[in-house]
């Protein structure tokens, strides 16, 4: 099977177990989750989003809008698709005005995430305006990690929220559905 349609296939899996196909699962998933209140220095980096576009990270993330960020790669194949499906999820549930939150991936696996791959993960996930995904340099992408204390990528699944540019940033950890998501923004 190529691996697109095996990306479709584990995506649309996985959104059924998220969003309650698997009700068990997911309330013993829920009971883990952490939250935390955390405040980071967005950098000045700038990065490349999926249409080639180059993009400053701060200039994107000071938005009057909320902002959900997560930090993945499109080789994984563990907790990233979770993560990208809870987002076109969020997506759906917003249609359609999807650009009212902003929605951000960040590769963490800039020489194989090219524009033209992230471009076609999205196009996988049916993203809508108002998710980007960025890539960049591994310099830039290190500073990024950095500014958000991320130290190694781990199969943990984790969620950083901001409701607005002067709030501090609320990061979930654990597994998440859309509404739980979206009831934490609009805390």
């Amino acid at each position: 099977m190529p691996k697109i349609n095996r990306i479709i296939v584990y995506t649309l899996l996985l959104t059924i177990a998220v969003s309650g196909g698997f009700v068990r699962q997911a309330e013993a998933g829920n009971k883990k989750n952490k939250k935390s209140i955390e405040s980071f220095v967005v950098p000045d980096a700038v990065l490349t989003n999926q249409n080639g576009v180059k993009v400053s990270l701060r200039t994107l993330l000071q938005t009057q809008k909320p902002v959900m960020l997560d930090f993945i790669y499109t080789a994984c194949t563990t907790t990233c698709p979770v993560l990208s499906a809870t987002y076109a999820s969020i997506q759906n549930r917003l249609a359609p005005d999807t650009q009212r939150v902003q929605l951000v991936s960040i590769s963490v696996d800039p020489d194989h995430d090219t524009p033209p791959v992230l471009k076609g993960y999205l196009k996988a996930y049916r993203a809508k305006p108002g998710w980007d995904f960025l890539t960049g340099s591994r310099e830039e992408i290190d500073k990024v990690l950095k500014a958000f204390s991320i130290k190694e990528m781990s199969y943990n699944y984790f969620t950083l929220i901001r409701s607005s540019p002067d709030s501090n940033w609320i990061k979930i950890t654990g597994r998440l559905d859309a509404t739980e998501v979206i009831s934490e923004y609009l805390k």
